[in-house]
């Protein structure tokens, strides 16, 4: 034998050891605690060997890994760990300190001289052992630093305004779509330079829901179409859009080519007749052509009995484009156009052609794709140049059926107005808006964004008219149980009850014989969220007769879930998972005792228990048992779970207490514990942020103002925020409710500009699914901007309702004004309106709640543009910390008078 060999190769190991991450040392720290307290607890020890413990000062006990520390000057104890793991990497050492109040734990490789761990809201401090500095002198050396946690700079500055943060974030651009609503066949537009995949020309892709049209003509790839004006892609960004007025899908577009100004208009009407006669799709077809469905067996059968016909329509949606083109120079000027052709690109080839005497661009005789037009004339070639004198003008038409036409009908096609269809196609929508409650805001851009967001909801919204079911869909995805709600109870927000009551029965529809309700990918938190949503709906509109027909598909849903928490009362999941469920809740295939699936799923029964209430008191009853007996094994794990889960250091240079996303997880994921990886969507932090225990307190698992609320939200805006809005999805992370629950204006104020000026078009107001620009037209994430408006515009807070609660200071600057005209709340319709004339010395602010539901207290936050304070107050108690005034009780009218 080799013993030189053997030694070397030993001496190797050795070296490779000492190297590893996961380096193995004794390591000494000390825990001590604010004077006057008398801890104990036990220690344990993850990762490691627990050698000792000992006191460090004063009077107490030690028994093993238990300790009793007496009232003393300096209550403390000194801890003694072998094996410790302290290099950086997975498997790092964890001490858990397990005392009946405030339990907590740490990674022993965070203790360190300059950066002691802090925790003030427990009063107790943790450092080396050699550190012999008291609670009180740790607390001093970290105050006087004087630095600030993100949220404490946030207070300390200005409020944010669009203006403030536009050239600090992304400027999105986003293709449109158009569509008639109701109907699945709609036009995906982008024009020049606002898709950086499609920035050769302008392009239009007709599309069934969100599955792209495929014909034979195309070799059954994607249908586009390319077309372009002016000429061509030159140094300059010289295009802008707009919608009609704003607001309506209508997409309007100006291309300055020096002297040649091009101006098009867009929109989307029925082939024949007027879009008052729609009858849109039915929503089985629709939600078969939308990203992500879900059938049962049974579904799938009865989607084939109702595809044919839909594919089949009597007449197609079309798709009219018109641009003016005007010579504003001072001499002759030529103009550039091309009418669309199949493709993205010029190289891509079909075989088609151009006919000259008619207009028409068609794949063959009777499959005419395109009608094109120059001053109401067949256009005489599919590319040209006209020369316009000075201060003349060129109309360029085309028009797009969804699917080709015959001959015969591109003819009759062809007669249609352009001016006519283009009438009733924005009658049609405003009448739509007009239907619905009036909100105004004095910043033209949010005003605006409130109405256009309203009809892109609706727009992709798919089903037959005008009573059946409808699909919610959410962009390019089917809908959800969790990512459709805030569109459902946008809809039930501004009134339009009957279109929130029809995206509900979708779920109800399509809910699986047991009480399941999944419809999208594998998530299974649907069922929950549902039934939290069709909660909402009960109570904006107190509608008891819905409740009463569908009372046993409620009950059948609540069951389920009753059933499937049963199987999970197991003793080696208590206090970890005990009668919680596991599942997914999004992409990522985490099938865990997630807290946002328990969240949902306590509050889905919740509000199952209240519609039930009145129709069914007994099985109401029963439910809230139930729903109580989930919140408290979710709180017990949560707590449980966030004393093991390790602390981490905030910027005013305290720690903080976090919590898993999971109470399978040891930590916060994104500290990575365990050897795993799980980058996805963009961003590390998708786990903790965005999917994890911050829904407890949306969920009203977790109240607002307790403690681990405050918590989670500290460590989250720590971590996982970037301008207080979170990575990737921003509109996944809850926080900025619990802000404006809370009343944090200026953090609130800071995630919601942020947000949507990152994350939507500027001009069109379109929402990208995620900050790296996949999946357009989400209207998941334009519906909670929507509802985030809502909460700064009013909010139910127990038996208060609160007014203006966190909107920007600079909305009531002279002569502005917020309008709140018959909105739909818990307290039933509100009316309410504040004027500003600080010119003169006043503000004025009204507010109506005729319905016997009204609340007991209304507040109405009136703050002053230069932060004034009043002189005189009328109409209500005012409260200069929170510049709110109080109306209690309140009878269900108010005027109020701020006079400074």
């Amino acid at each position: 034998m080799n013993f030189k060999w053997i030694s070397r190769a030993f001496i190797f190991l050795l070296a490779v050891l000492g190297s590893n991450a996961f380096s193995q040392q004794a390591v000494q720290v000390r825990v001590e605690w604010k004077e006057g307290l008398s801890p104990s607890g036990t220690v344990q020890v993850q990762h490691g060997i627990l050698r000792k413990i000992e006191r460090s000062a004063g009077k107490g006990k030690i028994k093993a890994n238990a300790f009793q520390v007496g009232s003393s000057r300096r209550p403390g104890i000194l801890i003694a760990v072998d094996s410790a793991r302290i290099a950086h990497g997975t498997e790092a050492t964890v001490v858990s300190i397990q005392t009946a109040k405030n339990p907590f734990s740490f990674f022993l490789r965070d203790v360190t001289a300059s950066s002691p761990i802090y925790l003030p809201d427990y009063g107790v401090v943790v450092l080396n052992a050699a550190d012999q500095r008291s609670y009180r002198e740790v607390e001093t050396a970290v105050r006087s630093r004087r630095t600030m946690t993100k949220l404490q700079r946030i207070e300390a500055e200005s409020e944010v305004s669009f203006s403030s943060v536009e050239k600090k974030v992304r400027n999105m651009t986003v293709p449109t779509w158009l569509g008639t609503s109701r109907d699945f066949r709609i036009f995906q537009i982008a024009e020049n330079l606002t898709d950086a995949s499609q920035g050769e020309a302008s392009i239009i892709s007709p599309r069934l829901s969100s599955t792209a049209l495929r014909l034979a003509e195309t070799k059954n790839e994607p249908v586009n179409y390319l077309y372009t004006y002016g000429r061509g892609v030159g140094v300059k960004e010289n295009v802008t859009r707009q919608l009609e007025q704003g607001t309506l899908p209508i997409l309007h577009s100006t291309l300055t080519d020096d002297d040649v100004v091009y101006k098009s208009t867009t929109f989307v009407a029925l082939e024949k007749s007027p879009l008052t006669q729609l009858k849109g799709t039915d929503f089985w077809v629709a939600d078969k052509y939308s990203g992500g469905h879900m059938f049962t067996k049974e579904q799938q059968e009865l989607v084939k009995t109702k595809t044919e016909k839909a594919l089949n329509p009597d007449e197609e949606t079309v798709l009219f484009f018109r641009v003016e083109v005007l010579n504003t120079g001072m001499v002759p000027r030529y103009a550039w156009f091309k009418t669309p052709r199949p493709g993205t690109a010029w190289w891509q080839k079909f075989p088609y052609r151009f006919e000259e005497t008619t207009g028409f661009s068609a794949f063959s005789e009777n499959r005419v794709f395109c009608i094109s037009k120059l001053n109401g004339k067949p256009l005489p070639g599919e590319e040209m140049a006209i020369l316009l004198q000075p201060g003349e003008k060129a109309l360029f038409d085309f028009c797009i059926p969804h699917r080709p036409v015959s001959n015969e009908r591109a003819t009759q096609l062809a007669r249609q107005p352009f001016d006519q269809r283009y009438a009733e196609s924005r009658e049609f929508w405003l009448a739509k808006l007009e239907n619905a409650a009036q909100i105004h805001v004095p910043e033209k851009r949010i005003d605006e964004m409130i109405q256009a967001g309203l009809l892109h909801l609706d727009l992709i919204t798919y089903g037959n008219e005008p009573n059946a079911t409808l699909a919610p869909t959410i962009g390019v995805y089917s809908p959800i149980g969790t990512e459709s709600a805030p569109i459902i109870q946008y809809y039930a927000s501004v009134g339009w009850n009957e279109v929130a009551k029809r995206s509900l029965n979708y779920f109800l529809d399509k809910q699986h014989e047991d009480g399941f309700i999944q419809n999208f990918n594998g998530y299974m938190v649907e069922t929950g969220a549902a039934l939290w949503s069709m909660g909402e709906y009960f109570r904006y509109t107190n509608d008891r007769e819905w409740v009463e027909k569908n009372k046993a598909k409620l009950l059948k849903s609540c069951d389920y879930l009753i059933a499937w928490r049963n199987r999970n009362k197991k003793e080696e999941l208590r206090g970890r998972g005990y009668g919680m469920i596991a599942g997914k809740v999004a992409d990522p295939e985490d099938h865990f005792h997630q807290f946002m699936l328990n969240g949902y799923a306590y509050l889905g029964m919740s509000r199952s228990a209240e519609m039930l209430a009145s129709v069914e008191p007994a099985q109401s009853e029963r439910i809230r048992k139930e729903a109580d007996a989930w919140k408290a094994d979710i709180r017990q794990s949560f707590f449980n779970s966030m004393a093991l889960s390790p602390v981490v250091p905030l910027g005013d240079g305290t720690w903080c207490p976090t919590a898993p996303p999971w109470t399978e997880g040891a930590g916060l994921r994104g500290m990575y514990q365990k050897r795993e990886t799980f980058w996805s969507h963009g961003t590390f932090t998708a786990p903790d942020a965005m999917l994890g225990p911050m829904y407890l307190v949306f969920c009203e698992v977790l109240d607002p103002h307790e403690p681990a609320a405050k918590t989670l939200l500290n460590y989250h805006s720590e971590l996982f925020y970037q301008e207080n809005s979170a990575f990737s999805q921003p509109y996944y992370s809850r926080h900025n409710w619990m802000q404006a629950k809370l009343g944090m204006t200026k953090p609130f104020l800071s995630t919601y500009y942020h947000t949507f000026a990152a994350h939507a078009d500027r001009e069109t107001y379109t929402f990208w699914e995620h900050l790296f620009k996949v999946s357009s037209h989400k209207t998941h994430e334009e519906a909670w901007f929507l509802m985030e408006t809502r909460w700064m515009l009013y909010l139910e807070d127990g038996p208060k309702l609160k007014l203006f609660n966190t909107i920007p200071r600079q909305w009531l600057e002279q002569g502005k004004k917020i309008t709140l005209n018959n909105v739909k709340s818990y307290f039933g319709p509100i009316t309410a309106n504040v004027f500003s004339e600080v010119e003169k010395g006043y503000i004025t602010a009204t507010v109506s709640c005729p319905d016997n539901r009204k609340p007991n207290e209304v507040s109405i936050r009136i703050p002053h543009p230069t932060g004034k304070k009043p002189l005189k107050v009328t109409g209500g108690v005012y409260d200069e910390q929170t510049e709110t005034v109080s109306i209690k009780p309140f009878s269900g009218q108010a005027e109020i008078r701020l006079e400074y």
